[in-house]
């Protein structure tokens, strides 16, 4: 990832939140066919030796499980972003020598994926991503809540997948290599941008 000095974000503990406030990857594998890429939401867990793991499920039919076990692959997060308006520096109102960007916030992690057709492994993957983004709403719906022979049929129709994290590397983006003044502007900028100006201002003032 190419990644400019001032919007290197490595720190894990940061990095490990946004994964997790994200939640939703690109899985991307190179194969002697060609690449494979899918788009899933995955749950980062701690593995038994203390590392990471990105736990998602696909559809049966979508040929990217079948890789070989272990086959290196890239997963990117792509957190908020927006663009940025060069009215809102003042080096616009006093030189004129300014040029429209976009801030954003992305990580990639690299690792190796590997197929689970385990059956308790995805019950348990379908039950803990349904209980994390059913927490929030009055009543929750629970993979329970199904007929138990519509839940086993429609789970033969998934594969798990487990990505091993190797390595992790962050990019924010957040025009900190401008003037203090534009840097304000910046700032200003972004409570106009709605929830992702909002999310990218949290972020900024959080560096």
């Amino acid at each position: 990832m190419y990644r400019p000095r001032r919007s290197v974000e490595d720190r894990p503990d940061v990095l490990l939140a946004a994964i997790r406030e994200i939640g939703f990857a690109t899985i991307v594998t190179p194969t002697p066919a060609g690449i494979e890429a899918t788009h899933v939401p995955t749950i980062a867990r701690q593995a038994a030796d203390g590392g990471m793991i990105l736990a998602a499920h696909v559809a049966r039919a979508n040929a990217h499980w079948r890789v070989p076990a272990g086959s290196a692959s890239l997963a990117i997060f792509q957190g908020p972003h927006t663009y940025m308006s060069p009215q809102w520096y003042p080096t616009k109102r006093e030189t004129g020598k300014v040029v429209p960007t976009w801030l954003y916030i992305a990580i990639h992690a690299h690792g190796s994926l590997t197929a689970i057709e385990d059956r308790a492994w995805l019950r348990r993957q379908v039950e803990h991503l349904t209980d994390r983004h059913e927490a929030t709403r009055t009543t929750p719906w629970s993979v329970s809540d199904a007929p138990q022979k519509y839940i086993d049929s429609m789970m033969r129709g998934i594969i798990g997948l487990e990505f091993r994290v190797e390595r992790l590397e962050g990019a924010w983006k957040l025009n900190e290599e401008e003037n203090a003044a534009d840097l304000d502007g910046t700032r200003l900028g972004l409570e106009t941008a709605g929830h992702a100006g909002e999310l990218l201002a949290r972020a900024l003032a959080e560096r």
